[in-house]
């Protein structure tokens, strides 16, 4: 049995806060304000990068004015190095391979710019496993507003059941409002216990994602 099963991109199929946090300090760096730790930063992830760098300003207590600008200024220095650091996270690769030969269709749902979003998948040679890939500026909205994952699933030609692979409180949010099986990858960028996110199933090994997806859609069938 087949699905059509949308990724969260940064804590789910890739680790990418190193490059994340490289851009931002170098922003912090150029308004002389002293760079924050890595699990700080991890801290301010999760709701696209103008919120990353909302939460910074405040963290440093600068003048919310700047917002815009200091977006931009770290959006240029990600996009010129967002690849650098960023690894798969381990099993990924072979985990797609195997749901492909499942049938089913593949996406990414992030609230990553789409630009730095495709490349990083390019670079690091998931593109080709994912028939459509919407970033958190490719509409007015972004996760968790459930028309975020919608579109994402609109955005490729569906089979079987929808289903949402995703690492953090703001995926499960948009699996719940969406109405769609959530799985919970638990080593990713989450900020609370995995026992207090709602999730369909939840894993810390790629390894084993195929066969859940497998019991899942199984339960669905006898179920329906």
């Amino acid at each position: 049995m087949s699905a059509t099963i949308m990724f969260d991109l940064d804590g789910t199929l890739v680790d990418s806060l190193p490059d994340i946090v490289a851009a931002t300090n170098k922003m912090l760096d150029g308004v002389g304000v002293a760079p924050l730790p890595q699990d700080q930063i991890k801290q301010f992830v999760g709701n696209g990068l103008p919120k990353l760098v909302e939460r910074v300003i405040h963290h440093h207590d600068l003048p919310m004015d700047l917002h815009s600008e200091l977006t931009q200024i770290t959006l240029n220095h990600y996009n010129a190095a967002s690849s650098d650091k960023t690894v798969v996270y381990p099993g990924v690769l072979q985990a797609l391979n195997e749901l492909r030969d499942m049938g089913c269709v593949l996406g990414v749902c992030t609230n990553k710019p789409e630009a730095p979003a495709r490349h990083v998948l390019e670079a690091l040679a998931l593109a080709p496993h994912f028939d459509a890939v919407l970033g958190g500026d490719s509409l007015k909205t972004r996760k968790p507003d459930p028309a975020h994952l919608e579109a994402s699933f609109a955005a490729v030609t569906p089979v079987g059941p929808q289903l949402f692979v995703g690492d953090s409180e703001v995926d499960a949010e948009t699996a719940q409002r969406a109405q769609v099986p959530f799985f919970l990858y638990t080593e990713g960028y989450r900020k609370s216990p995995v026992d207090e996110i709602l999730n369909t199933v939840s894993f810390g090994d790629f390894a084993a994602l195929p066969g859940l997806v497998a019991q899942v859609l199984s339960a669905m069938e006898q179920s329906a």
